[in-house]
């Protein structure tokens, strides 16, 4: 989906009604984006913390596809993550000393593999549903209405953000020998 002719262009994908065209394109160009921030890193590069309270950058590059399978859950199927998910996304979702002690030892590709796995599903469910879901509105943080198009902008917008905090660590990556 990552059409790299078009990363720069916010408009209708086929298939997709054109408010969805137009999010999944800007989820498209934050991952293209974070891929390229993360190019070539090795497994001691992911793993590197910049002091004892941080995370690293395979555990916030975790974090995204975390983020991603949680609002697929909550807004196609009404649901929270059950106990088996948690299992499997917990530490990513909560990062922390929870991260830094679960999430490490993984190559770039593996980190890969799992964003490419949940941007995939998510594909699949945008085809289900229409423009007009994006404004199905609920309760959401802190007991305040928020609409599904709010859900999905906060799911590259944390991207975005936490790309910053990949940025900042790379450049305070120990320098090679």
């Amino acid at each position: 989906m990552l059409n790299m002719d078009h990363i720069l262009l916010i408009k209708d994908i086929p298939g997709y009604p054109p408010q969805i065209s137009r999010l999944l394109s800007m989820m498209n160009y934050a991952r293209y984006t974070t891929l390229k921030a993360v190019e070539y890193l090795t497994v001691e590069q992911l793993d590197y913390l910049v002091d004892p309270e941080s995370n690293s950058i395979g555990a916030l590059l975790l974090h995204f596809a975390a983020v991603e399978y949680a609002y697929q859950v909550t807004t196609f199927e009404k649901r929270d993550l059950n106990e088996e998910e948690e299992k499997i996304w917990g530490a990513a979702l909560e990062l922390g000393a929870v991260g830094r002690e679960q999430i490490k030892g993984n190559d770039l590709q593996y980190y890969l593999n799992k964003l490419n796995e949940v941007r995939e599903q998510t594909y699949k469910l945008f085809l289900t549903v229409d423009d007009e879901w994006l404004h199905t509105e609920t309760e959401f943080w802190y007991g305040k209405q928020a609409n599904i198009y709010f859900m999905w902008f906060h799911v590259f917008e944390d991207e975005i953000n936490h790309r910053g905090q990949i940025r900042m660590i790379r450049k305070k990556l120990p320098k090679s020998e």
